[in-house]
């Protein structure tokens, strides 16, 4: 027996069988088709609830892997060193040190091209920079600063 598949818009797969007899056929005829049940062959593999429910388990494990990969991602950029994260800068300050405009008794400055001994004096003491300046005098033994020179803040 030969089956052949035929596919109708809207209906189910079906199985056309394909009668061959031995006795002549006129050329204009044309051979005997009947319709049969679709065989036990083509009903295989899974169920179409379990395909979901494959499915559904596949998306769950991909999200899962995502949201793991992107806290991974942050913990890594949080511990990463860099000038936003608590890092150094190129002068060897720290950065939030950098950033902020008040130098505190005991810390090292390294001083920066276009600084000046008053404009450090400011950084340290905002509301009085000339005392600030005579201790810088006193603490450095002259008034000329060199751009890279390390300076115990007093």
């Amino acid at each position: 027996m030969m089956y052949e598949q035929v596919f109708v818009k809207g209906a189910a797969m079906a199985a056309v069988e394909v009668v061959e007899s031995e006795s002549y056929v006129s050329p204009d005829s044309r051979p005997y088709l009947r319709l049969v049940t679709t065989p036990q062959v083509f009903r295989s593999g899974p169920s179409l609830a379990q395909r979901r429910t494959a499915r559904a388990r596949m998306m769950q494990r991909r999200r899962r892997t995502l949201v793991g990969l992107g806290l991974a991602l942050g913990v890594v950029i949080l511990s990463w060193p860099g000038h936003a994260f608590g890092g150094v800068t190129g002068s060897g300050l720290p950065t939030d040190l950098a950033n902020s405009s008040v130098l505190a008794s005991g810390m090292v400055y390294v001083v920066q091209p276009g600084d000046s001994l008053s404009s450090i004096a400011r950084s340290v003491n905002p509301v009085n920079p000339a005392q600030a300046r005579a201790d810088l005098v006193h603490e450095l033994h002259s008034s000329v600063i060199v751009p890279g020179e390390h300076i115990l803040i007093p």
